[in-house]
């Protein structure tokens, strides 16, 4: 699935809906790990809850206090993008 188009939207840092998910590895009230195209991706908030995830399609929604994405290593990262 690395090669599928991803895409993220955030709606009032309240819902989060990404495309091209392969995996849902973690999850918690406080941080959510996915995999997107062959990289580790972090959401981390208060009172996350997953709403969906469907493997075959890559479609992943969840809701909750977004407050930090985080792809792959520090390097590439969102840290604070929603800060």
């Amino acid at each position: 699935m690395e090669n599928q188009a991803q895409s993220v939207n955030i709606e009032g840092r309240k819902k989060i809906a990404m495309t091209g998910v392969e995996s849902v590895d973690a999850f918690s009230e406080n941080k959510i790990v996915l995999t997107v195209g062959g990289q580790r991706v972090t959401i981390e908030g208060a009172h996350l809850k997953v709403l969906a995830f469907s493997q075959g399609s890559g479609n992943f929604s969840a809701s909750g206090e977004v407050g930090l994405l985080r792809y792959g290593a520090s390097k590439g990262s969102f840290k604070n993008l929603l800060k």
